[in-house]
């Protein structure tokens, strides 16, 4: 959820670089997202932009057409609070390509409270970790196949906040200390998908996207005084073409090529916190995730 408004003069036209490849950008319609989809077409690249408002993301596809010169910029439609959606999206997407370059799970939500979803879990959780394990699980046959492959997660500073993580909680939980557990559970993922991935040929890599002016905690999702500071603050924050710029540098860069596992800021390797490398943890967290994602498929 990001700040709409003109793409302007931040995309040049297509300039070839990544001409060929095949790229799925999360949160596509507004932001940060919107300005990483854009950045890329703008190099040339086909891109498949997931929103989950139509009239929202057909209007941000045709501006970032009409502002790279790019016509293979498409929208997929999926609300990622739901797992059965976000399998299908992974469905979708590997129906309309036979290769996928780069999976940028870039969506994410930012509430004061417990909201719950249709599959009983919080909201928070659901959007910012859930449905980016069920996404990028379910297309790792379709990234292995078209190696080297990368996978880039918008993750935050704000996980270094989190002191403790009980992973068999995060499902019933909820409220503002929800979004730094959920950013952890990124870069904890990160982490226990390199491992897995190694000698594969795809590469996985979180980031902090810098504090920047987006839509993230608007529309009610944060109250009180929180949200009016909020607001407040944002009028002081740089925009989102400057959020994408670590996101796309990670898609993109030769110089992170070979690069897994790790947590970058301004485009460069970062410190993350202590319990971020737990690696037990980790794979606990993914047991977890299993657990929760079998159990909204009904499985």
């Amino acid at each position: 959820m990001a700040l709409d408004g003109p793409i302007g003069g931040s995309v040049a036209q297509a300039d070839g670089t990544m001409s060929g490849k095949v790229v799925v950008v999360t949160g596509a319609n507004t932001g940060i997202g919107k300005a990483t989809a854009a950045g890329l077409a703008g190099m040339g690249a086909r891109v498949l932009a997931c929103g989950r408002n139509r009239q929202k993301l057909d209007a941000a596809v045709a501006e970032i057409r009409q502002a790279t010169g790019n016509p293979a910029v498409e929208p997929l439609v999926a609300d990622l609070a739901s797992m059965q959606q976000v399998i299908g999206l992974a469905d979708a997407i590997a129906a309309a390509t036979d290769r996928l370059d780069v999976l940028i799970n870039n969506a994410g939500v930012f509430l004061d409270r417990r909201v719950e979803t249709a599959d009983g879990y919080d909201l928070t959780f659901a959007v910012n970790h859930l449905a980016p394990f069920a996404l990028t699980t379910r297309l790792l046959p379709l990234l292995k196949a078209s190696a080297p492959a990368r996978i880039v997660t918008v993750s935050s500073a704000l996980h270094a906040r989190v002191g403790a993580l009980d992973v068999a909680a995060l499902a019933a939980g909820g409220g503002s200390a929800a979004y730094g557990q959920s950013k952890l559970c990124n870069v904890l993922f990160t982490r226990a998908l390199a491992r897995r991935l190694a000698g594969s040929g795809v590469t996985a890599n979180c980031l902090h996207p810098g504090v920047i002016a987006t839509e993230i905690g608007d529309d009610g999702d944060l109250r009180g005084v929180m949200g009016f500071f909020w607001r407040l603050i944002k009028a002081f924050m740089p925009g989102p073409a400057k959020g994408a710029r670590t996101s796309i540098h990670l898609a993109t860069s030769p110089a992170v090529a070979d690069v897994s596992g790790e947590y970058f800021d301004k485009c460069k390797p970062a410190k993350s916190s202590g319990l971020s490398k737990d690696a037990a943890l980790a794979d606990a967290l993914w047991a977890e995730s299993e657990a929760r994602l079998a159990a909204a498929l009904g499985g």
